[in-house]
């Protein structure tokens, strides 16, 4: 179910900039997986898959940190964190898959507004992810939707992460479009935040990580399954 709790007008949106994991990815098992080959590594317990799933959102660092639980050694979390990175690079991929109804949503969006073109308008899409921008870049483009996206930027594609600005901003003036035309989508409130913080419209997706930020900060429109995007923008 497709719920406004602010009104706009779908049909002036020209970009659209998605979050990566939790909105265009599952990507929980691998992540989890990761986190707790790391843990082994250092001769640290393992934690519940719900508890790393809580964690994911911030970047990898941030991500790491909270697993360690806030070590005060930063040499030894350097070295953590690097072999966590590490051990993803190799294995982002076991079991991350696109969110059943994505690539049909994608196809979709790609098509131009107006059906008799040229004077149909094309919609921009881009990723920006707190997710470092190599492994982004890799799993969208492993996964078949590289095409759709004008820009994939990740965590450290800047000097600072989702919720400043900078990112979603940066893909604003490289696109050439207004803030008022744009629609930031993902699945926790530092999404929620970042497009805010842009001056864009927000969209909250209820089937990620952490639906639950979202009662914390909320999105101009919520979608509860994949299929509502296509539907939002028709």
């Amino acid at each position: 179910m497709i719920r406004f709790l602010r009104s706009f007008d779908p049909d002036a949106i020209r970009l659209l900039i998605f979050d990566l994991d939790g909105t265009l990815i599952d990507s929980r098992l691998d992540l989890i997986h990761s986190i707790n080959a790391m843990l082994r590594h250092f001769g640290r317990p393992e934690l519940a898959g719900d508890v790393i799933a809580a964690y994911v959102g911030d970047g990898a660092p941030t991500l790491v940190r909270r697993a360690l639980g806030d070590p005060v050694d930063e040499e030894f979390f350097k070295f953590a964190l690097e072999y966590f990175l590490g051990y993803y690079r190799l294995h982002k991929l076991d079991h991350t898959t696109v969110y059943e109804g994505i690539p049909e949503v994608l196809a979709e969006l790609a098509r131009p507004l107006n059906e008799h073109p040229p004077n149909g308008v094309q919609r921009q899409m881009a990723v920006l992810s707190n997710k470092p921008v190599r492994p982004s870049q890799d799993i969208v483009q492993a996964l078949g939707m590289g095409d759709y996206f004008v820009r994939i930027y990740g965590g450290n594609s800047f000097a600072t992460k989702k919720p400043d600005p900078l990112g979603a901003e940066t893909i604003l003036h490289e696109t050439g479009v207004r803030p008022d035309e744009s629609l930031m989508i993902g699945d926790s409130s530092i999404d929620v935040l970042t497009g805010r913080n842009a001056g864009m419209w927000t969209c909250g997706v209820t089937y990620g990580f952490a639906p639950q930020t979202l009662e914390e900060v909320a999105p101009d429109v919520v979608v509860e399954r994949p299929g509502e995007l296509g539907e939002l923008l028709r």
